[in-house]
């Protein structure tokens, strides 16, 4: 980063063990006169909150945040001209263990990257004539302070009675502190932070204080997030409040804290006395919506305490809403698991001992969070991690910064984020430079599959995490899905080798170019010789394998007619719910309505009951869950020991809704050219979605006015669209450029009226329609548990409900009402 540095890093004499305290760094220096301007430069291992004369310095929180610190540790410059004066002046900072000392992974181990917490700080003071410099040195000294304990996992610990009075100021006695002594670190791992800071972004009152069943007091924020608590309390000295955080509550009304795991996340305060007290922690942050509250004096009112929402401080860039208000309860909660699980790197949950940056999460998700944040910081600081990494060691961690005791073999979908995230970022920018800093790891991946292929092109051997998830898996085994998982290997490496392909191509690597084309082509026929029948069906009948062999361009059309058709039986088959996993669920929907299935997609996302998108809504959830049943519907949590409430990669459907509901769709890199073709259906009257792309916002919005439908559609400056009207009456398409633009026509005669079906109806024709028949079954499903309804059958063209009743000796009270009512779900009839 610099050649100039001339400090070095610091530490106290001995290593950190678990529950020890902060550490306290400080050193008075003179400062002339005439100083121009004074810039503090800061990172350390651990977490820095830095000081010059008492003032704490900057806005950013958990500073440096994590990065694979011994190839990339950020260095935070502050202009802290403002504070310094002519004379005598202090600079100092408190380091607590944060991510480099303290315990990271369910394996409960500590110091990964250092023993001890360590400081580096420099401050330069520029003069007309000359640069002064004061670096962290031996003439730094240290003690230990009100931090007592400090842990990303556990909280912390603060008495206010042991705040050593004006530490940072000048003229503070130090005489009882040590000096500090040297740490050992390579300078030529500090770097320009290219991510955003990780920030306080938001604060939220209250939404109920009650009474545990315990006898403690249970706070209520609304909503589940990443960050802490603030607290104003006043009382006597010596009291101490204890705050414990989770994401649930029993149904009897307890705090529920098994999602955490070992994490203890809970926060103490003990009270200096007297005076009103507002204290907040630093060296920490949560996952939680609710606060067991203990130990505080007098009666706990909503303006004492506020949740402070902490993540990286990225630019919202993209919106989406509609008709249906638990389709944007949705989104909503797809849009919070992104913002509390980037803080710093892409997690995959903020609440227990794990927090780790999956790769596999973030490669499903990152189409959905680059359309709704700028993630070009995050990202690319997060992807230049990954290349360091996986230059030094070999191999793409599963988990980027790599804190894992094992290594990472090439795995599909984890490990290919090293190309299909850069190729995302590229498309969804523009910015070729973004390839060519990525292009090394995206190659030497791809490179590393090949030389794993089997002598027939296919992905056949080694370990894989497959449909993560699938909600038929056993509990104890996530990776157990339905979708043979070296086929998801072979199908997601004809993405992967045709990405490379692109990238060599618009970086000008014409001989990498036209290897990786003819890999991507030899993978292709390896897997449709293998997988595919010439008819177009996949030899292993899983919804995912299905999704993935139809969004990935591996099908001819004829055979993706016939794929399609077979992906939207077994669709219906599951009865309209969830049957995928983390691979299979981001591409479900757009294999049902990219091959003619527009009213199975819809009917899959407006599912209620679980698994499905909306079960996690109807159950209050604020966020995107792990697993589709995390909580049951008894309110108990499912005690799988991974059931975190706050995962987003399940939440990456909503790219579909952007695309497809919304009508948003890039058809060149950077947003130059558009498509612009909302999708009606589902029973949806309207939705608006907006995206702030590199050349500005679009935005489109179709909404149902009576017989009419009204379309608005704003273009930025340097972009063009093709708007295909929806639901026009001549399937009006017109090519537009920058500006707003406006549509009103009359919808198609009998737009949105449903068929009128009686028990009298033919069997067949009730089949035949998706958003009846599957009421129809569950009616029959309930009343006679076991015995399914066909209305397949040939016979069934010639049956009614009423000729099936009369097969029913005895025929239960209330089933033929039950059957009328699903018949007309909207009372239509």
């Amino acid at each position: 980063m610099s050649s100039s540095w001339q400090a070095s890093f610091i530490s106290a004499e001995t290593p950190s063990e678990a529950g020890d305290p902060a550490v306290y760094f400080r050193r008075e220096l003179g400062v002339g006169e005439g100083v121009r301007r004074a810039t503090l430069h800061v990172t350390g291992l651990g977490i820095v909150e830095p000081y010059v004369n008492g003032v704490r310095v900057g806005a950013d929180v958990l500073l440096p945040g994590w990065t694979s610190y011994r190839h990339r540790l950020d260095v935070r410059s502050y202009d802290v001209t403002d504070a310094i004066t002519a004379g005598a002046n202090a600079v100092g900072a408190v380091v607590g263990e944060g991510w480099a000392v303290g315990r990271l992974g369910w394996e409960h181990r500590r110091a990964h990257y250092a023993d001890r917490p360590a400081l580096w700080l420099q401050l330069d003071l520029e003069y007309d004539d000359r640069t002064e410099t004061v670096g962290t040195d031996s003439g730094f000294r240290v003690a230990t302070g009100a931090v007592r304990a400090n842990s990303l996992y556990d909280g912390e610990t603060y008495d206010a009675r042991l705040e050593p009075d004006g530490w940072p100021r000048p003229g503070f006695d130090d005489t009882t502190w040590q000096p500090a002594r040297p740490f050992d670190w390579n300078l030529a791992a500090l770097t320009k932070p290219i991510a955003p800071p990780i920030r306080r972004i938001e604060e939220l009152p209250p939404a109920a204080i009650t009474a545990g069943p315990a006898g403690t007091t249970i706070v209520d924020f609304g909503q589940n997030i990443s960050g802490w608590v603030r607290i104003t309390v006043t009382g006597e000295a010596g009291d101490t409040i204890t705050l414990r955080h989770a994401e649930h509550l029993t149904p009897a009304g307890e705090l529920d804290t098994q999602s955490n795991r070992s994490a203890e996340a809970t926060d103490r305060y003990t009270l200096r006395g007297g005076a009103p007290e507002t204290w907040e922690p630093r060296f920490t942050f949560h996952g939680f919506r609710y606060v067991e509250v203990d130990g505080w004096p007098g009666e706990l009112t909503p303006d004492a305490v506020r949740a402070v929402v902490v993540h990286s401080d990225m630019i919202r860039t993209g919106w989406f809403e509609c008709s249906d208000e638990l389709v944007n309860r949705l989104h909503a909660n797809t849009v919070w698991s992104m913002r509390d699980n980037f803080v710093g790197v892409p997690t995959d949950c903020p609440q227990r001992d794990e927090r780790l940056g999956w790769t596999g999460d973030l490669n499903a998700f990152a189409p959905t969070a680059a359309y709704l944040y700028d993630v070009r910081g995050v990202l690319r600081s997060w992807l230049a991690d990954l290349a360091a990494e996986q230059r030094a060691t070999g191999f793409v961690p599963w988990v980027v910064p790599d804190v894992l005791s094992t290594p990472s073999p090439p795995t599909a979908l984890w490990s290919d984020a090293a190309v299909s995230v850069p190729w995302q970022l590229y498309q969804e920018y523009g910015d070729v430079d973004i390839l060519r800093d990525c292009y090394d790891s995206m190659a030497a991946f791809v490179r590393q599959v090949e030389g794993l292929l089997d002598e027939h092109g296919l992905w056949s051997a080694g370990f894989q995490y497959g449909d993560w998830l699938d909600p038929d898996a056993p509990a104890d085994n996530p990776a157990g899905g339905k979708t043979d998982r070296h086929l998801l290997a072979s199908a997601y490496l004809c993405r992967t080798s045709r990405e490379t392909a692109r990238a060599a191509t618009l970086l000008g690597r014409d001989e990498d170019a036209a290897h990786f084309t003819a890999l991507a082509e030899r993978v292709r026929a390896a897997f449709r010789r293998e997988y595919v029948t010439e008819a177009g069906r996949i030899v292993n009948e899983s919804a995912t394998a299905y999704a993935l062999a139809i969004t990935f361009g591996i099908l001819d059309e004829q055979q993706r007619h016939k794929a399609g058709d077979r992906l939207a039986e077994l669709v219906a088959k599951a009865g309209y719910r969830i049957s995928t996993g983390f691979a299979g669920t981001p591409l479900i929907t757009d294999a049902l309505s990219s091959t003619g299935h527009l009213t199975e997609a819809y009917l899959l996302l407006m599912q209620r009951e679980c698994p499905s998108f909306l079960y996690p809504v109807t159950m209050g959830a604020t966020t995107i869950w792990e697993r589709w049943d995390a909580v049951r519907p008894d309110g108990t949590l499912n005690s799988t020991g991974m059931t975190s409430l706050n995962h987003y990669a399940l939440g990456a459907v909503a790219d579909w809704l952007h695309r497809v509901v919304g009508g948003l769709q890039r058809t060149e890199p950077g947003w130059r050219r558009i498509r612009i073709a909302p999708q009606p259906g589902g029973g949806l009257t309207a939705a608006r979605a907006a995206h702030d792309t590199v050349l500005g916002r679009v935005e489109v919005h179709w909404r149902v006015d009576g017989d009419e439908l009204a379309v608005d559609v704003t273009i930025p400056p340097g972009a063009e669209a093709e708007v295909v009207l929806p639901l026009h009456p001549a399937d009006a398409a017109e090519q537009v450029g920058p500006g707003h633009h406006t549509w009103r026509y009359p919808l198609p005669a009998g737009h949105g009226a449903r068929p009128e079906y009686t028990m009298d109806t033919p069997l067949k024709t009730i089949a035949d329609d998706p958003t009846v028949w599957p009421g129809v079954s569950a009616v029959f499903a309930r009343y006679f548990p076991g015995i399914p309804i066909d209305g397949s059958a040939p016979e069934a063209a010639a049956m009614s409900l009423t000729t099936v009743l009369q097969y029913i000796p005895g025929v239960p009270d209330g089933l033929e009402a039950d059957l009328c009512a699903a018949l007309n779900p909207e009372g239509s009839a």
